[in-house]
């Protein structure tokens, strides 16, 4: 097994290209799930997109059944509830492949996930054996109930309660919910309420439960063919075996089931990112302007290719993290950790790159739709062609599963914890970039081994964070929370660092494998997402120290970042060309 670090380690330790996982991996049988999920979307969804947004009453209903008959809810899920039994990196690679097919994608997404996962990981042993087999067969369709009209981001401020009636064989729960994916057609609904007026608790409610009712279906910018209801409980009795859990630990449900939810979401946005580049490569290539088409010019080839870039980055960052949850997952096992303790523990210790690829699979999602719109020109503003329902329904996605500011705040609010609680060595390597600011640069001569140049920037934007993060905690200590500004921006460098990491690992890797003639796309793909992403960490921490630092101490900690996010001069012009040339060659993504 490949060395795995831990989680937020990337920060301070140097990975190596042989450890780490990429897509480019993906075995026979994962390949064949892939094209599975392909040609299920082509045959099945694709072909009635209309009649999903319309809300065609049990359409979603009967698709989720359909994906059920194809195994493909089922695939994680383990043996002993008619599950698969699969890895990690498989239930991501389903999550994304489906994650293309709009509306449907976030009734799957919502229904495998949050749907069905806390039974999985916090139900007795008599609720799994109830739920889950009819929940991953299709059979059943899950939803989840956390999110209120005055608590959407501050979830444990929800006023949901729940009483135990006076013969103790049901809670008694009053209150509401908003938001709630599935809701309208789900048969099983994860719901969260507070005994007793302050013990926060999940409870698993079923369809046709007295004093249980749906809302009517929200009118949506996008995911129009999402089913997306109010939950209404007017004592509703809950049968006591259906507490989810331990009385007043409901919000051990709610965040554990996030971080997985996090990292499945920007496989999904990866998904749609994709097929919205596919879409936007087949335009250019047949839409004609000054008699010749539009992909042949400049502008739209520089377009075209950041959406690669972007889609690649992406991917990267998300596989080598999902290739670390399962060998976390793995380790756990091999410990004796039950199933659901282990891959709770597993996406525990990759919470923070949970948080940061949920960033990034979203924006990157929404940078290509967007830039998709504009290739298409005013078509793409008709709701007839499906670049319009693309953008319309990326827009969620910053949004649900913790917002993207949200996201941005818990990656340095969990790193700056785990130093404090000695997880993460964080000290040292901050004091060690101090020292190094305080003397004078070397300027010997320079290594000229392979990919040593872009080894060497890489450590210098580990080195830009560590300094500007290191000023930052000096400066306002235990105040550094109320610094959102300051934090978003330190996080966004961390964001841009950890995939730019990636990228090169990866192409160091591929390069490693085909050699270097039959790498060169790659290579210009990670030159210019690195050349790009020292700039972005430059603003970013000039943005933060200007925040914090003045006279002397702003001078040195300004210098110190151009020092440590140089980048050599480097026509990304032309590499950009190379990228779109090959796009439009194969006519599809095709990295």
């Amino acid at each position: 097994m490949a060395q795995t670090i831990k989680g937020a380690e990337w920060l301070i330790k140097e990975s190596q290209f042989a450890d780490t996982y990429t897509p480019d991996e993906f075995n026979e049988e994962q390949l064949m799930i892939k094209d599975m999920c392909n040609q299920f979307l082509e045959a099945e969804v694709m072909p009635i997109l209309d009649r999903i947004d319309a809300l065609e009453p049990g359409l979603m209903k009967s698709l989720v059944q359909k994906t059920g008959e194809q195994g493909l809810l089922a695939t994680s899920f383990p043996e002993e509830y008619g599950g698969l039994g699969k890895d990690f990196i498989t239930s991501t690679i389903i999550n994304e492949y489906l994650g293309a097919g709009f509306s449907y994608a976030v009734a799957i997404a919502a229904h495998t996930g949050i749907g069905t996962l806390p039974i999985l990981y916090f139900g007795t042993a008599e609720q799994k054996e109830k739920y889950i087999p009819k929940l991953i067969s299709g059979e059943w369709a899950g939803a989840y109930g956390l999110t209120e009209p005055n608590s959407g981001s501050d979830a444990l401020s929800a006023r949901t309660t729940a009483k135990l009636s006076e013969d103790g064989k049901y809670y008694i729960l009053n209150g509401q919910k908003c938001w709630i994916t599935n809701g309208g057609f789900a048969d099983v609904y994860t719901v969260f309420a507070k005994v007793d007026g302050d013990k926060f608790t999940g409870f698993i409610v079923e369809r046709g439960t007295e004093g249980f009712t749906q809302g009517h279906e929200e009118k949506k910018m996008g995911i129009k063919g999402s089913s997306t209801v109010q939950l209404y409980f007017q004592d509703a009795k809950v049968p006591v075996e259906n507490v989810l859990g331990e009385i007043g630990k409901g919000h051990r449900i709610a965040f554990n089931i996030l971080n997985i939810g996090r990292l499945k979401l920007c496989a999904a946005a990866l998904g749609g990112a994709r097929r919205a580049c596919n879409t936007s490569i087949q335009y250019a290539k047949t839409r004609e302007q000054f008699k010749q088409p539009i992909a042949n010019f400049g502008a739209i080839k520089h377009k075209l290719a950041q959406m690669a870039i972007d889609i690649f980055a992406c991917e990267t960052g998300l596989y080598r993290t999902a290739s670390w949850v399962e060998n976390w997952y793995q380790k756990l096992k091999e410990e004796g950790k039950p199933y659901n303790e282990a891959l709770l523990g597993a996406a525990e210790e990759y919470a923070i790159e949970c948080a940061m690829l949920k960033v990034y699979g979203s924006e990157t999602l929404d940078f290509v739709v967007d830039e998709g719109v504009q290739i298409h020109g005013g078509n793409g503003f008709s709701a007839e062609y499906n670049i319009s329902r693309a953008y319309r329904d990326s827009r969620i996605n910053r949004i649900y599963e913790g917002t993207n500011e949200i996201n941005r705040l818990l990656t340095l609010d969990m790193t700056l914890k785990r130093a404090m609680q000695g997880r993460l060595g964080l000290m040292g390597p901050a004091m060690e970039v101090q020292k190094e600011l305080m003397s004078i640069p070397e300027f010997g001569g320079e290594d000229d081994a392979p990919f040593a140049a872009e080894l060497k920037l890489i450590g210098n934007l580990k080195k830009a964070i560590l300094m500007v993060s290191g000023a930052a905690v000096q400066k306002f200590m235990m105040n550094i929370e109320q610094e959102q500004e300051v934090l978003m921006n330190i996080a966004d460098m961390a964001i841009d660092i950890f995939h730019a990491e990636s990228v090169l690992l990866r192409c160091m890797k591929i390069n490693a494998q085909r050699g270097v003639e039959k790498s060169s796309l790659i290579n210009d793909i990670m030159r210019t997402y690195l050349y790009d992403a020292a700039d972005k960490v430059n603003k970013s921490g000039k943005d933060a120290v200007n925040a914090f630092a003045e006279g002397d101490e702003q001078r040195m900690i300004l210098m110190g970042l151009r020092r440590f996010t140089k980048a050599e001069p480097f026509n990304s012009k032309q590499a950009r060309r190379n990228i779109a040339n090959a796009l439009i060659s194969e006519g599809k993504y095709c990295f």
